[in-house]
């Protein structure tokens, strides 16, 4: 296993045309790249409930739960984000002393790092980082984000979108997309994507 770089959260966005899927933006701490984590609807509301500091805030599960934590216990975490599979990054929440892991979903794992003001860090195997991160622009309006890191389900309702919005080159890159993911499945039953990147935000 390579080093790890640990991730910043930097923005959550809606990609453009479609309220289902939502994208967190992490840095490394120097802000020389970023990567783009796509999320559900309900993370999108998660971390928008929290950016607009919504009254009670403090009241919220999440929240509670983190402080009882940190009162019952001295267990330090990190969240771990070290492959991506079937166009899903695959995390796990990692004790740090005992070395046990526990299977998040990433986006919950970056939603529980930004609860716990960055006590539990999420960090990312650097050959993962290397490869699926582009260079950060802090006055950047769109980024953009490799289509083997969304899952078939997010894939299908982009292209979904992209027709209905008679985007076709949109739609052309995301029907290549899935189609390489039904041949690849076929030929080697599951093995690591290569790359491809188109601006969806």
């Amino acid at each position: 296993m390579s080093e790890r770089i640990r991730l910043i959260f930097r923005s959550v966005s809606e990609i453009v045309g479609t309220k289902d899927i939502g994208l967190l933006v992490l840095t490394d701490s120097n802000e020389q790249r970023q990567v783009a984590l796509p999320c559900d609807k309900l993370v999108l509301h998660e971390f928008g409930v929290r950016m607009n500091k919504t009254p009670f805030l403090e009241k919220l599960l999440p929240e509670v739960l983190w402080k009882a934590i940190r009162w019952q216990s001295v267990l330090r975490f990190e969240v771990h984000l070290d492959s991506l599979v079937e166009g899903k990054y695959q995390a796990v929440l990692s004790n740090i002393d005992t070395l046990d892991d526990i299977p998040i979903s990433a986006a919950e794992g970056v939603l529980l790092s930004f609860v716990s003001h960055g006590d539990v860090p999420v960090l990312m195997d650097q050959q993962l980082f290397m490869r699926q991160s582009t260079v950060y622009d802090s006055e950047s309006i769109g980024i953009s984000l490799p289509v083997n890191t969304i899952s078939d389900e997010m894939l299908q309702s982009a292209l979904d979108k992209a027709v209905q919005n008679e985007n076709y080159e949109m739609a052309s890159h995301l029907r290549d997309e899935i189609n390489r993911r039904k041949r690849l499945a076929e030929e080697t039953d599951g093995d690591s994507m290569p790359e491809a990147a188109e601006n969806l935000s």
